[in-house]
């Protein structure tokens, strides 16, 4: 039936065991070196991020202040500028109303010199205005 060759049983060994030796030196010391940086690597990496985070919390407050003083100083400025607008179109706006004034006063004067000639006119007519009345009343 079967027949165990004790040859054949001790040689199948030994090839076995020597490739066992030869993959554990030439494959497996190798992808567990590999295998083992890589986790090496990894772990720096992390650490490397850890550190960078922190950088970018500092980075980010730093930001954050800038952006808060650049928020203030357009405030400041946007101020600013509304004042002076608001100085510039108060100082027009007087001019104008001393300039209105000034024409306001120019036209009294005229006026006041147009009411005087209609006056002195009008007296100077009134001889002229009795006759007229007076023919008429003689008409009826």
């Amino acid at each position: 039936m079967l027949d165990i060759n004790p040859i054949l049983l001790v040689a199948t060994l030994i090839v076995f065991l020597t490739l066992i030796v030869v993959l554990n030196s030439w494959l497996y010391n190798p992808l567990f070196a590999y295998m083992s940086k890589r986790d090496e690597d990894i772990k720096k990496d992390l650490e490397k991020i850890g550190s960078n985070d922190e950088e970018i919390k500092e980075l980010e407050l730093k930001a954050q202040s800038i952006i808060a003083n650049a928020k203030l100083e357009a405030a400041a400025l946007r101020e600013k500028v509304i004042t002076d607008a608001k100085e510039l179109a108060e100082s027009k706006i007087e001019a104008k109303r001393a300039e209105l004034a000034s024409q306001y006063l120019e036209f009294e004067q005229l006026l006041a010199k147009t009411r005087e000639q209609l006056s002195s006119d009008l007296k100077s007519q009134i001889p002229l205005f009795k006759e007229a009345v007076k023919a008429k009343f003689s008409q009826i």
